[in-house]
């Protein structure tokens, strides 16, 4: 249970500082002079260094354990942050960017291949629900220094400091964790499926179903106020309260589905996010702007337990042997769609308007769950 709370902890320090730099940007622009697209240039450098760490995730924590390989790259981000708040021009954001990245996609990696093996499904959706607690706790921190008058620089000196914490108290953990040892009480129970080769033709659909939620989930974060504003008419401070509901669909939805898992499979409640996501998507482009707003709660609902699911069934498809190289290779993936697909739909907004985003999102939707279908007919082709 000790081990279970830490690991809760450090997916809430990996959402830390997600929303920080967009909700920080128009004072630190201001402070440091510089122009509103280095925040793009910033984000972009992390992204690089997530995808870079996750692809090497395998091979880190095949040498030195996951307890190891998280406390590492928890203080590489707790370095980062604290580099932020002493960074005085778009040069040193850029590299201190690289360690915030770095240590982001390998927790990542680790942390959900260590619960997809040890923990069952209500675990996983649990664990990344707390990465949403992380991602909204950050800005709501920083709003929190600037209203008392203070510094951007001291918020992010508070959240390496917090980042810290979590650094000792994984440093104390370090004996808990059980890479290649024997199950323990409380954890899950994996029963042994054939290995199986990439070459089979599964890894295709896995890595590209990651891609798609992510450039569906993110893209939709990201420019879904602006459809509200743009083409439904909803005044900014209404959209942006509707905005946040998505997020808050996210989180709550996987706090959620952990309960529905003692009921449901992992496919289940897969497909039944996708039909929520479906539903969401014909209430945002066709009904009333109040309903339309909602929508987008229904939609993070829908959200919520793919992603989580889609982790937790690789030790399935794969094999336990695997499921870490594979995770790798699928949080690269998820890393690559949320990095390129919202310039994307920036583009085509700019180029022919907002107002075809929720056909872009049927169609992602589309997509995806042809993917999973695929994949999870690949499996019970395999067992028969």
């Amino acid at each position: 249970m000790a081990l279970l709370l830490i690991i809760y902890l450090a997916f809430i320090s990996l959402g830390l500082p997600d929303g920080v730099l967009g909700s920080i940007w128009p004072v630190m622009r201001s402070s440091l002079d510089l122009p509103l697209y280095a925040a793009g240039l910033v984000g972009a450098i992390g992204s690089m260094g997530t995808v870079i760490s996750a692809l090497s995730s395998y091979r880190l924590i095949r040498r030195f354990g996951t307890g190891k390989v998280t406390l590492v790259s928890v203080l590489l981000t707790a370095l980062a942050l604290w580099g932020f708040s002493v960074s005085t021009s778009l040069l040193e954001l850029m590299l201190c960017s690289i360690p915030l990245g770095l240590g982001a996609g390998s927790v990542d990696s680790a942390l959900n291949n260590y619960v997809a093996l040890h923990y069952k499904a209500r675990h996983m959706n649990w664990l990344h629900s707390f990465w949403g607690l992380g991602a909204s706790s950050g800005p709501a921190v920083m709003g929190l220094v600037l209203s008392l008058d203070l510094s951007y620089r001291m918020g992010y000196r508070i959240l390496g400091g917090m980042q810290m914490v979590l650094v000792l108290a994984l440093f104390l953990s370090l004996s808990l964790w059980q890479d290649g040892k024997p199950r323990t009480e409380g954890e899950r129970e994996v029963k042994p499926v054939p290995t199986v080769h990439p070459r089979k033709g599964a890894l295709p659909f896995a890595l590209l179903g990651f891609f798609l939620y992510c450039a569906l989930e993110i893209s939709t974060g990201m420019w879904a106020v602006s459809y509200l504003v743009e083409v439904k008419g909803l005044e900014p401070a209404q959209a942006a309260f509707y905005g946040s509901l998505f997020f808050l669909g996210i989180t709550s939805g996987r706090m959620a589905s952990g309960f529905f898992s003692y009921r449901l499979s992992n496919s289940t409640l897969i497909f039944s996010g996708f039909a929520l996501i479906l539903a969401s998507i014909g209430l945002l482009h066709y009904s009333s702007l109040s309903v339309s707003g909602f929508s987008l709660l229904l939609m993070g609902i829908g959200c919520a337990p793919i992603f989580p699911g889609m982790i937790h069934e690789t030790p399935n498809h794969f094999g336990r042997e695997n499921s870490q190289k594979i995770i790798g290779l699928q949080m690269a993936s998820a890393y690559t769609g949320s990095t390129f697909s919202p310039p994307l739909f920036g583009f085509l907004g700019n180029w022919i308007g907002l107002a075809w985003m929720p056909l872009m999102q049927l169609v992602l939707l589309i997509l995806l769950a042809s993917c999973e279908a695929l994949l999870f007919g690949l499996g019970r082709k395999r067992s028969c």
